[in-house]
């Protein structure tokens, strides 16, 4: 579905991106993991054409997208959400959600959209709060708006940058289940965060960013065994207990006399 081939992205002479490769297959999800300064939101600019190309190509079924505008990306099936919120704060719920849909769906008229918003609002459970001001929901439902947002696109493909983030433990148990409900309809997901247990339960395959370099990529507990992703960013403790955790054969190797990293 997507492939990223020799990708790069530079800020003033420094790479925050550096020749990656990757691709996701229809139906996966996959998880973006990575110490901050990873490279992992500038990937998802480039991908949603936010952020501009320094050098590579992404291709979207077969189609070079390279340099293709955000709303042409979006009219192909590609939408995001935003690692920081960005609700319209004067417009109501629903208006903001009528935003995505008009954005995103090509010759979409008015009345339609307010359809489509309302149905989008039901699935992610921010129907009853419709006529609220953005600026008066919690940070939990300024997180479903923003995911809202993304769906009335009606997208193919949904890039989600950490969603989860600020949640409590039972919000983010919610939001798990909302993106295992979106991935069961038809969507392809592609998610960033930072909340490991969250990641490794909803995440079929992994990829690892480190100074904008892809470092490891694979099944979950692959990923936790691989010795750089425990040096980049896991540390040692934490990786044996995600690995007993997941019931993996094989220990997380050590160094010998290194002490632990929490």
């Amino acid at each position: 579905m997507l492939e990223l081939r020799g990708v790069s992205k530079f800020f003033d002479g420094l790479p925050a991106v550096k020749q990656l490769d990757f691709a996701v297959r229809h139906g996966e999800i996959v998880g973006i993991i990575g110490p901050n300064g990873a490279g992992k939101t500038t990937m998802i600019g480039l991908i949603s054409g936010s952020l501009p190309l320094s050098s590579g190509q992404i291709r979207y079924r077969g189609l070079d997208i390279s340099r293709l505008p955000p709303h042409r990306r979006a009219y192909l099936g590609i939408a995001r959400t935003f690692q920081v919120t960005q609700p319209f704060k004067g417009l109501s719920v629903r208006e903001n959600v009528m935003i995505g849909a008009l954005f995103g769906r090509r010759g979409l008229k008015q009345a339609a959209a307010r359809e489509a918003a309302d149905a989008v609002l039901e699935r992610v459970g921010l129907a009853a709060k419709a006529h609220f001001r953005a600026d008066q929901l919690t940070v939990a439902d300024r997180k479903r708006l923003e995911l809202a947002r993304a769906l009335a696109l009606e997208p193919e493909l949904l890039l989600l940058d950490e969603v989860m983030a600020g949640l409590t433990p039972t919000e983010m148990e919610q939001a798990i289940a909302l993106i295992r409900a979106i991935h069961a309809s038809g969507v392809t997901v592609l998610v960033i965060e930072h909340v490991m247990q969250a990641i490794m339960g909803l995440s079929q395959r992994i990829m690892v960013l480190h100074q904008g370099t892809k470092i490891a990529e694979g099944p979950p507990e692959q990923v936790l065994a691989d010795q750089r992703v425990i040096e980049a960013y896991l540390g040692e403790r934490y990786a044996r207990e995600q690995q007993s955790r997941l019931g993996a054969a094989r220990p997380v190797p050590q160094k010998e006399g290194k002490e632990e990293q929490g």
